[in-house]
């Protein structure tokens, strides 16, 4: 719990260094690989967001956590096969990365529930590796998912590259925060960007990040 209230407070402190408003940066913690017990420690400590990247392991634990007020959302790589599960279990998919995926969410969402929280993958340091669309192709995909009626368009969310340099960080997250203002402009339901990890999170905030997801920072290192 210490690490996890000493993240908290951190951010708490950067958002005052860097002139953002109180309690504008929300927090997700990364629980991935993490047990049930990690999870409630999280929640006994105020955070209520959760980040899974496996489908299967995820859908165990929403089913287990099911009597607490927790927002799950699905941060990795979507496959095809997995897509009709996680549209109907999570409240928000921050790892949309292109049309098909998009309209398959659509169509398992299903009107009886609330509209799912979409959030755009950028591959803001365009890595053949890395799952994301490029930046300037951003746009298009927002118009996508914008006409689809059991999804919500919310912003962007990144992960760039391993940079240790504090300043080459901000840049790379300024690129992005410039394209999540612009595209505010024209979808007004935009309103998150999701950038900022264990390793970089002070410049992610710097450059105007309103989510930061954070697992080694909160729960320690991975075996």
């Amino acid at each position: 719990m210490e690490l996890i209230s000493s993240s908290i407070s951190n951010i708490r402190a950067l958002e005052a260094k860097y002139g953002r408003p109180q309690n504008s940066v929300r927090l997700l913690a990364v629980s991935k690989k993490k047990s049930k017990e990690h999870i409630l420690r999280a929640v006994n400590s105020g955070v209520f967001d959760f980040g899974e990247n496996y489908a299967q392991e995820a859908l165990e634990k929403i089913k287990t956590l099911k009597g607490y007020k927790l927002t799950w959302h699905y941060i990795g790589p979507i496959q095809s096969n997995k897509a009709a599960k996680i549209a109907q279990n999570f409240d928000w998919v921050q790892s949309l990365d292109r049309e098909k995926i998009a309209v398959k969410l659509n169509e398992n969402r299903g009107s009886k529930h609330n509209a799912l929280n979409i959030c755009i993958q950028v591959n803001v340091s365009e890595e053949s590796t890395k799952s994301g669309v490029a930046i300037n192709q951003a746009e298009d995909l927002c118009g996508i998912v914008e006409n689809l009626p059991n999804l919500n368009l919310r912003g962007l969310m990144a992960i760039p590259a391993p940079e240790p340099n504090f300043q080459l960080q901000r840049e790379k997250y300024r690129e992005l925060s410039n394209k999540f203002n612009d595209l505010k402009k024209i979808y007004p339901s935009i309103d998150v960007l999701s950038m900022g990890m264990s390793n970089d999170y002070e410049a992610a905030i710097a450059e105007g990040s309103t989510m930061v997801r954070l697992g080694t920072a909160l729960f320690g290192a991975r075996l």
